[in-house]
């Protein structure tokens, strides 16, 4: 860049250590002397020239340091003013000459002494100088304008000079930099080189003033628009004050409501915790609405509210008698819990699964319980649910956040006391977020319940007085440890005396309601409604009774709006059809007349009972057993069980021990289109194949169900009254059932049992002997070929008529 020319001298001076400041040649620095060592090499100064050699210690802390605390590089300057103060220090003025760096550092009557070297630069001036000079000179204008403790015409006066070394100098001097940083730029001793280095650090601490400048400008705005909220806030406070709303505070009122809440002290606690928060922050800020919601939340939930309970027993059973008809077991659960809760000071809640198929009315009949209790009533349907979050809430670090169901239904509710209802449990399903039915375990268990804890109001909360109903259709399809936490009642389908007592009470009354019409319009007969039922309807419960008897209502109703308010009809037997059109269901046997190898089964469904009718013929082949009717696996095992228990009777059938090699048999169960599994078809399936191929019909008027073993025993099934209620809708009245069953002959209705006729069996033997319309040949059996399966064929069935 230049070329610089050098001299070198050497001089001995008194010498001086100094704190926190490094002075430049050029610059005039006034500062205070009070160690002793100092004032004596100031003195001896002031004694001679007037020249002393300055140079700054490595720590400020030290208050006699040793040459080698001290920087190797100063400045020797002149004294120019002293002046002894009152407490002895000397303040002085001193200018800076010179660099210089020391040689030797010695001790003189109390003060140091140091050789000094001196280096004196001449620079060459020239274009690549000059343009570096301005770019140093520009760069120290932008920080001045930037920075706010420096005068800008002081400064900018003040380096209005052509001498680089001079220049460097005063900007360094100015500069707001460490004792570290000034003390490297004063061991540049060559002009030229401190130019550059003075760039290169005037360029990074321009940089971080138009950082500190942006930070500084964005608090500005930030603490402006706070100043000016509250400023605004305090303005309403104030006009409020004056038209006499705001003697209380926003803040006092939720305190007070807190007060008033009758939470518990942990959840009192953490509610006047979180008032506080509210209260430090400002009004409109995300953190102060977050807040604010869940202290709203907090004061929303019933917290010791209640409902009075009616403990009336005679009450209750007159509010359920006349809402429900028949449901004998469950009314004597309702009112078995309300005597235990007049002996029992504070019960626990109750937690009861109401379990059957549709429109047998689960969900009235809880609507029923809240009203004859005087308790409030909710619902929560659970049918497709599967975020657990839906049951216990999300947590409040999520925007947008809420409590779960079960919060948000006891707030609806109003009291801590409700009746709950948990609709279609079983109809659940879980995925990545979760399984709610996992989740309900704590809902649902007496022990657990009074401490459950909700992930948005993160506080325990009192469920165990809150008397739980859940419904379902099915059971399996509840986990085993959610079902063991609830006592199951099972409502069975409705027999048709139970249900045209149901559409007179009840259903004919509603529906007329809403179509307008009263009883001088429109008038049902017993043989009516009997003719609904049987022949547009096919049902467990009486939903779809219910919408016929409505379509009836509702054709009534235009031939009134059309004729005239004195419009009036008999719906009887006969006329029906003249209302609904074709008969949807035939009221006959289940099948017209006894054939060979067509029986009637009985099934079991989520909507109730049903007859299953199923088929078996032979054809000439090689022993193949076909089996068609989308049957499930248990129910094809169950067919080869029934195949495997026929071979090994073919002598008692009348049949060749090898008669399977000749023959196919094919058994089909109508409907293909609807699966069908489980093995209460087992003697079914038997009876048709025994049928087909001993060529005897199977009574028409018979319906049976069980499972059976290769031995030929037959085995208890499974809801055994809606199967009963299914064979007496289709006007079947005898029916064959396992011995192991008659046990649960108490939960089939009176009427129903007296209605038909019931065998009950133990073999398939006594199935046959029953079912086929010809006893089968009796066929000695030598006693050197013994059968796999000896059932005693001498034994009768037991019958129950």
């Amino acid at each position: 860049m230049t070329t610089a020319k050098e001299k070198f001298e050497t001089r001995k001076l008194p010498m001086m250590p100094i704190r926190d400041v490094v002075i430049f040649p050029h610059m005039m620095t006034p500062f205070v002397v009070g160690r002793e060592s100092s004032i004596r090499a100031l003195e001896e100064a002031l004694a001679a020239d007037k020249k002393i050699f300055l140079a700054t210690q490595h720590d400020a802390s030290v208050d006699e340091p040793k040459a080698n605390e001290i920087y190797q590089v100063g400045t020797v300057v002149n004294i120019v003013q002293s002046l002894k103060l009152p407490d002895g220090n000397i303040k002085v003025l001193v200018e800076g000459i010179e660099r210089g760096k020391v040689l030797q550092i010695t001790e003189a009557e109390g003060f140091m002494q140091a050789t000094v070297r001196l280096a004196r630069y001449a620079v060459e001036t020239n274009a690549t100088l000059e343009q570096a000079m301005q770019r140093v000179t520009s760069l120290f204008e932008q920080y001045v304008k930037l920075c706010q403790s420096l005068n800008y015409e002081t400064m900018i006066a003040a380096v209005r000079m052509e001498d680089p070394a001079k220049l460097t100098d005063t900007i360094a001097a100015n500069l707001q930099l460490s004792i570290e940083e000034k003390q490297e730029l004063l061991e540049i001793f060559d002009p030229a080189e401190r130019l550059t280095r003075i760039g290169d650090v005037l360029d990074v601490e321009i940089e971080k003033l138009n950082m500190d400048r942006t930070i500084q400008s964005r608090v500005k705005r930030q603490m402006e628009r706070a100043q000016k909220e509250y400023y605004l806030n305090e303005k309403i406070k104030a006009i409020q004050k004056e038209l006499g709303r705001g003697e209380k505070s926003e803040f006092d009122e939720l305190k007070k409501k807190i007060e008033n809440a009758g939470m518990p002290k942990e959840v009192k606690d953490k509610a006047i915790q979180e008032l506080k928060k509210l209260e430090a922050m400002p009004p409109m800020s995300a953190e102060s609405t977050v807040s604010r919601n869940y202290l709203d939340w907090l004061l929303a939930v019933p917290w010791k509210k209640r409902s009075k309970e009616i403990r009336n027993i005679s009450r209750a059973e007159k509010v359920l008698n006349e809402d429900h008809y028949g449901l004998e077991k469950i009314k004597e659960r309702i009112l078995e819990f309300l005597a235990v809760r007049q002996l029992v000071k504070n019960p626990k809640g109750s937690i009861l699964c109401f379990v059957g198929p549709p429109g047998v009315g689960k969900t009235s009949l809880g609507m029923s319980i809240a009203k004859a209790t005087g308790r409030k009533f909710v619902r929560m349907s659970l049918g497709g649910v599967r975020d657990e979050a839906e049951v216990r809430g999300h947590r409040r670090t999520y925007i947008g956040a809420l409590p779960g169901q079960i919060i948000q239904m006891m707030k609806k509710a109003g009291t801590k006391n409700p009746v709950f209802m948990l609709d279609e449990v079983d109809k659940m399903s879980m995925d990545f977020r979760g399984d709610p039915s996992a989740a309900l375990l704590e809902v649902l268990d007496p022990e657990q319940n009074f401490m459950f804890v909700d992930h948005y109001l993160d506080v325990e909360y009192d469920l165990s007085q809150v008397f739980f109903i859940a419904t379902a259709n099915v059971m399996h399809t509840i986990p085993p440890a959610l079902q063991d936490r609830m006592e199951v009642l099972r409502l069975h389908g409705y027999t048709e005396p139970e249900k045209v007592e149901i559409a007179k009470q009840f259903l004919v009354k509603k529906q007329m309601e809403a179509a307008g019409l009263n009883e001088k319009n429109i008038k049902f007969t017993d043989e009516a409604i009997t003719s609904l039922i049987r022949s547009y309807t096919r049902e467990a419960g009486v939903r779809n009774l219910e919408r016929e008897i409505g379509n009836v209502c509702r054709k009534v109703a235009r031939k009134v709006v059309k004729e005239g308010s004195n419009y009036t009809t008999t719906i009887t037997g006969e006329n029906v059809n003249d209302f609904l059109g074709v008969i949807k269901f035939r009221d006959t046997l289940a099948h017209e007349k006894s054939e060979v190898g067509l029986v009637t089964g009985l099934a079991w469904t989520e909507v109730g009972g049903s007859i299953l009718s199923t088929e078996a013929t032979v054809v000439d082949g090689k022993g193949k057993l076909t089996l068609t009717g989308k049957l499930g696996d248990v129910m094809q095992e169950s067919a080869h069980a029934a195949m495997s228990y026929i071979r090994s009777r073919a002598q008692r059938l009348g049949l060749t021990r090898d008669f399977y090699r000749s023959f196919d048999i094919h058994v089909h169960v109508p409907e293909g289109a609807i699966p069908k599994d489980g093995p209460s078809a087992g003697i079914t399936i038997a009876t048709a194949i025994s049928s087909a191929l001993s060529k005897i019909p199977v009574r028409r008027d018979i319906a049976m169900t069980g499972e059976i073993t290769l031995r030929g025993k037959v085995l208890p099934i499974g809801g055994l009254k809606e199967k009963l209620l299914a064979a007496h809708r289709a006007g079947l009245f005898e029916v064959i059932l396992p011995k192991d069953n008659e046990k649960d002959l108490a939960e089939v209705p009176e009427n129903l049992r007296s209605a038909m006729k019931l065998h009950f069996v133990d073999t398939m033997d006594q199935v046959l002997a029953v079912a086929l319309e010809q006893a089968l040949p009796v066929v000695e059996i030598p006693a050197e070929q013994p059968t796999i399966a000896s059932m005693g064929d001498s034994e009768a069935p037991s019958a129950h008529q």
